[in-house]
């Protein structure tokens, strides 16, 4: 599959489950996996899922503005960085965001994971 074909089909299944059902996120984690939130390091995915369902809002509508990708390493792995808005129920204005993230096959159907210690986010922040 083409990179960026693959990269997109990502993020769109990310942030949709995201903005429905942040625990549904889970399985794109393993144990190894880490997650830098404005600084703060979370190590597994039940670590992970349990910072993305605690954040402080329940409701929100990401839009993405880029998706760019590159092929990386072994296990025909990808880095992707995206940026949009994040919009808040109940809030007038939007807040700027932006994601980079690394992954690999985990199996012949093309299925991703997040690469340990690698997932890097910073959301939340204003422009």
């Amino acid at each position: 599959m083409d990179p960026d074909a693959l990269a997109k089909a990502f993020v769109e299944h990310y942030y949709s489950t995201f903005d429905s059902n942040r625990g549904g996120l889970a399985n794109l984690y393993q144990e190894g996996s880490m997650l830098t939130f404005e600084g703060q390091k979370i190590q597994g995915a039940a670590n992970i899922v349990a910072k993305l369902t605690s954040l402080p809002f329940q409701q929100c509508h990401h839009s993405i503005s880029t998706v760019d990708c590159q092929p990386s390493g072994a296990n025909a792995g990808m880095l992707v960085f995206v940026s949009g808005n994040l919009q808040l129920a109940g809030e007038q204005h939007t807040l700027k965001f932006s994601q980079s993230t690394c992954s690999k096959h985990l199996d012949t159907k093309g299925h991703l994971m997040v690469i340990p210690e690698i997932d890097h986010t910073k959301e939340l922040r204003l422009a």
